[in-house]
């Protein structure tokens, strides 16, 4: 059974009755309009597949029409309906984005077959677009290596909790990469298909932040020349992420709460509610319970908000990922500025792993992608790398061998601390076989009884 919701519009009521009996017939749900202000106000309350418009309509024409609910749902794809004198104006139809036309009277079976092409069309452009998407996400999923201990176990959250449509939080510094989450958890989602709007709610005076979360009718405020679709609406049946929220004013995180709570909101000027279908995500770079003890932050929203809570730690607790970072942004300017840079001196790498990064993996980014814009060598030498930033002294930095063995000893110490000596507990917390967890103790001369009955 073919499946798809279809809005017809035509001002011959007759007309639009037979169109609509055809169409459902064949298992599409149909909304029906005679005039401009019915079909544009439909456009404005649903999510529709395909658009049924006639060529000549009273008062005005299909091209107009068209292009007023492109301006609402811009894929929308659009079946011209003309008489077979007016067929020059149907193709001037498609120039202007309709995508086919049926001339009447018409035959129930070739339009039938118009409406499956287009809906098919649709599918192959959302799929498209899906993977290109996907592509590109894959590209910069290197800004999520996880040779980290922190790392893994914020991956780890994510394949876990991206099926199912709790409410997610993240909490992590400027440059941590919180979008980058929030996509991952999206595209390993059922959802993936779906929309992903994000908004920068730090970004947006207040006085348009509503505006762009739930929309506005024409006329709503000076300048609203007409109605526009907020980011919760364009989000319907995705997710919708939701960038800084602890910069919203008490008064937009009131109307946040509500559509958390009850999936529906007016847009701005009207009165009529919308529902949506939407997983949240939201992101701060703040202590939202610090900002609530301030108090200026909701309580009944930060608990609404804080149910699968995940903490981005910084670069500079997770230094074991600067390496292979910088190893991907390598590949990725070397791709962009056709260069074949090599790597880095040990100079600089070891410039790179003493800094503190406040920006965090944007700052190595950009870091990166200066020094490779400079260099004319095979490598990147510690001349291009973080000028005029104050570094620690360099004995504080250990090699790599011997760091990595002290890691691994105070990672195993915590472990039998946790477990309180129990090696098949701590193996099992360690993701590793028990002879194995065996010769790690061995290796760092620790002994599993020392820690039994230790606090």
């Amino acid at each position: 059974m073919a499946s798809g919701r279809i809005l017809i519009v035509d001002d011959d009521r007759s007309l639009i009755e037979v169109l609509k009996v055809r169409v459902e017939s064949a298992g599409y749900e149909v909304t029906t309009a005679l005039k401009e202000e019915t079909a544009l106000a439909a456009a404005k309350e649903q999510v529709f597949d395909l658009a049924i418009i006639d060529l000549q309509l009273d008062g005005t024409n299909g091209i107009e029409l068209m292009q007023k609910i492109h301006l609402l749902i811009p894929e929308l794809p659009v079946i011209i309906l003309t008489a077979h004198g007016s067929i020059e104006s149907a193709v001037e139809a498609m120039k202007q984005g309709a995508y086919s036309y049926v001339t009447k009277p018409f035959n129930a079976r070739d339009l039938l077959l118009q409406v499956e092409k287009a809906l098919e069309n649709r599918v192959l452009k959302n799929e498209i677009r899906r993977l290109k998407t996907f592509l590109e996400e894959e590209y910069d999923f290197g800004n999520m290596v996880a040779r980290s201990e922190k790392m893994k176990s914020v991956l780890e959250i994510v394949t876990r909790i991206a099926d199912n449509d709790s409410t997610v939080y993240i909490q992590g510094e400027s440059g941590t990469g919180k979008e980058l989450i929030a996509k991952a958890i999206h595209m390993a989602s059922q959802r993936k298909d779906k929309p992903f709007i994000a908004l920068n709610c730090a970004a947006i005076p207040e006085t348009l932040l509503e505006s762009k979360l739930f929309g506005h009718e024409r006329g709503a405020f000076t300048g609203a020349t007409q109605s526009t679709r907020g980011s919760f609406t364009q989000a319907h049946m995705g997710t919708i992420f939701l960038d800084e929220i602890g910069d919203m004013s008490l008064t937009i995180q009131a109307k946040v709460l509500r559509v958390l709570q009850e999936r529906q909101f007016y847009p701005v000027g009207s009165e009529k509610l919308v529902e949506v279908d939407v997983r949240v995500i939201v992101a701060t770079n703040k202590d939202l319970e610090e900002e609530v003890k301030k108090g200026l932050f909701r309580t009944d929203l930060y608990y609404r908000i804080h149910v699968i809570p995940i903490h981005l730690p910084p670069l500079r607790e997770r230094k074991e990922d600067i390496q292979p970072l910088v190893e991907h942004f390598l590949k990725r300017f070397n791709q962009h500025m056709k260069k074949e840079v090599k790597g880095v001196t040990a100079e600089a790498m070891k410039k790179l792993l003493l800094y503190d990064w406040p920006g965090n993996v944007r700052e190595l980014e950009n870091t990166i992608e200066f020094a490779m814009a400079m260099t004319q060598l095979d490598y990147i030498t510690e001349d291009y790398v973080l000028q005029s930033k104050t570094l620690p002294a360099d004995e504080t930095l250990k090699p790599l061998k011997d760091a990595k063995n002290a890691f691994e000893r105070s990672y195993l110490i915590g472990l039998l601390q946790i477990c309180k000596g129990n090696v098949s507990e701590a193996a099992e917390l360690a993701g590793k076989y028990r002879a194995d967890f065996y010769s790690l103790l061995n290796k760092h001369n620790l002994n599993a009884a020392d820690f039994r009955g230790a606090e």
